[in-house]
């Protein structure tokens, strides 16, 4: 393929550059996995040919032993891959010693990577789209989640919104976003909007006592809907009995091995 600034341009690089799209933000371990990357000496390499190309812009996060680049995408690189051109906007170069924004969307782009790029342990699950959120989904009712997934599970699609959660929003908001898909969940523009009859939606917070917290306030509100785990428990176990519901504290898969 036609090179950039003197590199080739490959079809790893246009499907990373579409991803990052998605993702807003990644770090060398996400993109290492959506890429397909073999190494990461190979990865970073790569990285940085298509930063100095000017398709991918790219910042610090972090200070001292624990600082790491970040990647988000150019416009140009998002012209390359004819890909929308979203990412934080933040100064070329730049160190940031701590970015809500930015590590927020990082756990959930560890999520959707989980879900897309890994095996799914479960006989007859499989993963079908993914779709992240920029604006509300109805007007008006001010209800952006973090992401949308649905599964094929035995020839039927099962659909989930996704909230990750790290600390940062109050338990009064978590009341209101749980009154708002209540109200989506009754109204008919969730069949309209994803061709789907029901949702569930799945809340993955930083620790044991901010889950509970967060379950505590939507059961106050509604006891269906919701599952609920912890982000350490999801990172190597998603498919695993690690969520709970509103009101009950067994933990049990998302799915059965003969659901």
């Amino acid at each position: 393929m036609s090179g950039s600034n003197g590199i080739m341009i490959q079809p790893r690089d246009l499907h990373l550059l579409r991803e990052v799209a998605v993702m807003r933000v990644v770090d060398r371990e996400q993109a290492m996995l959506v890429a397909g990357f073999g190494s990461i000496t190979r990865t970073n390499t790569r990285l940085l040919a298509l930063h100095r190309a000017g398709l991918l812009r790219r910042f610090f996060l972090g200070t001292g032993g624990g600082r790491k680049a970040i990647y988000s995408g150019s416009i140009k690189g998002a012209q390359l891959a004819d890909a929308p051109y979203r990412g934080p906007r933040r100064p070329q170069g730049a160190l940031l010693a701590a970015d809500n924004f930015v590590q927020h969307q990082l756990a959930v782009n560890g999520i959707y990577c989980t879900l897309k790029y890994r095996p799914i342990p479960v006989l007859g699950v499989t993963f079908r789209r993914w779709l992240p959120f920029y604006q509300p989904i109805v007007p008006g009712l001010g209800l952006i989640p973090d992401g949308y997934v649905e599964f094929t599970v035995n020839s039927r699609i099962v659909p989930c919104f996704l909230e990750v959660d790290l600390g940062h929003e109050s338990l009064s908001i978590w009341k209101e976003k749980a009154r708002n898909y209540v109200a989506l969940s009754r109204s008919e523009e969730f069949q309209k909007q994803f061709g789907q009859e029901a949702f569930g939606v799945l809340v993955i917070a930083n620790s044991e006592r901010r889950l509970h917290s967060i379950r505590k306030a939507v059961a106050a509100v509604t006891e269906k809907l919701c599952r609920f785990a912890t982000l350490e428990a999801v990172r190597d176990g998603f498919f695993g009995p690690v969520w709970c519901r509103p009101t009950d504290e067994t933990n049990k898969p998302i799915f059965e091995a003969n659901q």
